[in-house]
């Protein structure tokens, strides 16, 4: 769909990058631009305690697929240069600079859209173009609420196990490349897209931000309980020792669900005949609800609970993810190393395209520069 889109990536980390392998699946060319003084994106030093790679780190894999490095100092004339060239024949820049620093170097919107007009420039910071603090997105997590809201009851807050925010923020930038290339093809015009990951983040607490905007509730820590519906998010134990949970979302769901836990009476209770009701008295209800779970095996009580269409799924780890078929279709494999795609949807005029893996840091130099 985009074969004859070109693709300038002065990114690095998490968000940026993952912006630049959207493109690449869809067919673009990306060029990833790397400092070779710094050691280039410092995801690829990012390894795990006796993780043994090159210098495509498991981190760095995660969204680099299809692309070519190129090693540039930018504060070397020539190599600029180098860029300036590179920027003339790009339709989209990508750029992770915190504030000023694109100026400093001279590969600033300003500066590339000089001799391509037609330039479309994504930036992506921390806390937006007025605040020079560099954003990451641990701190973010923390700063947007999602820390203070995440754990159990009592305990400690806690961030989430992957970089949430860069992935949401990728998502919206995206949207605003979308957008400026559907505009430059109305107006023959490039444009600037900025998106700050602490904008991304706020946008996206949807019902828990609207639980306090709207109405007046602070949300806290409940676990993976729901704090709206009930028993949703709730996590319990069968008699096999598996974790399982529900995610139900209607009354006649918890009525079903009562029938397969041969407890119809439960359904007719006053603390939880209504959403509402559970909710309100949601500990009361997981009690009773683990008194019964614990009598079924995870497979049996699965099969019977799904069979009356009532959402409910296995805790699994990450082996068991990639076991899944439906997960299996996105895996990406290029010379012993395997990945995940970014772009999901189906769409009919998008073919399937056999990404390179990763590049190493500086590998397509002399090809693309000579």
């Amino acid at each position: 769909m985009f074969s004859d889109l070109k693709v300038l990536e002065l990114a690095s980390v998490l968000a940026g990058p993952s912006v630049g392998q959207f493109f690449a699946e869809l067919g673009a060319e990306v060029i990833k631009v790397e400092n070779p003084v710094t050691g280039g994106d410092v995801t690829r030093t990012w390894k795990l305690a006796g993780e043994r790679t090159d210098d495509r780190s498991a981190y760095f894999c995660s969204v680099n697929w299809g692309k070519r490095s190129v090693t540039l100092d930018l504060t070397l004339e020539q190599d600029r240069a180098s860029v300036y060239e590179l920027a003339s024949k790009a339709d989209i820049v990508i750029a992770s600079y915190k504030p000023g620093d694109a100026e400093k170097l001279g590969v600033d919107y300003a500066a590339l859209s000089k001799q391509n007009m037609r330039l479309i420039y994504a930036q992506i910071s921390g806390y937006g173009p007025e605040n020079p603090r560099v954003g990451y997105d641990a701190i973010i997590q923390a700063e947007a609420g999602f820390m203070f809201m995440n754990g159990e009851p009592g305990g400690p807050s806690l961030k989430m196990p992957v970089a949430l925010v860069d992935v949401l923020a990728a998502h919206h930038l995206k949207e605003g490349i979308l957008l400026a290339l559907l505009n430059r093809e109305r107006t023959g015009k490039g444009d600037k897209v900025e998106v700050s990951l602490i904008q991304a983040a706020a946008a996206s607490l949807v019902n828990q931000a609207t639980n306090w905007l709207v109405a007046g509730k602070l949300p806290q820590k409940q676990g993976s309980a729901h704090p709206n519906i009930a028993p949703y998010g709730d996590v319990y134990t069968t008699a096999d020792g598996q974790e399982i949970i529900l995610a139900v979302g209607s009354d006649r769901q918890f009525q079903d669900l009562c029938a397969i836990l041969e407890m119809p009476e439960m359904a007719h209770d006053h603390r939880f005949k209504t959403n509402t009701a559970r909710v309100e008295n949601r500990m009361d209800l997981n009690g009773l609800l683990q008194t019964r779970i614990i009598l079924y095996t995870a497979d049996a009580l699965i099969t019977a609970i799904h069979r009356m269409k009532i959402p409910a799924g296995f805790i699994q780890n990450m082996q068991q993810v990639f076991d899944t078929p439906e997960v299996k279709e996105l895996l990406l494999n290029d010379q012993g190393i395997t990945g995940v795609k970014s772009f999901v949807a189906k769409l009919g005029g998008v073919k399937k395209i056999n990404l390179l893996a990763p590049p190493g840091l500086g590998e397509h130099t002399k090809e693309i520069t000579s």
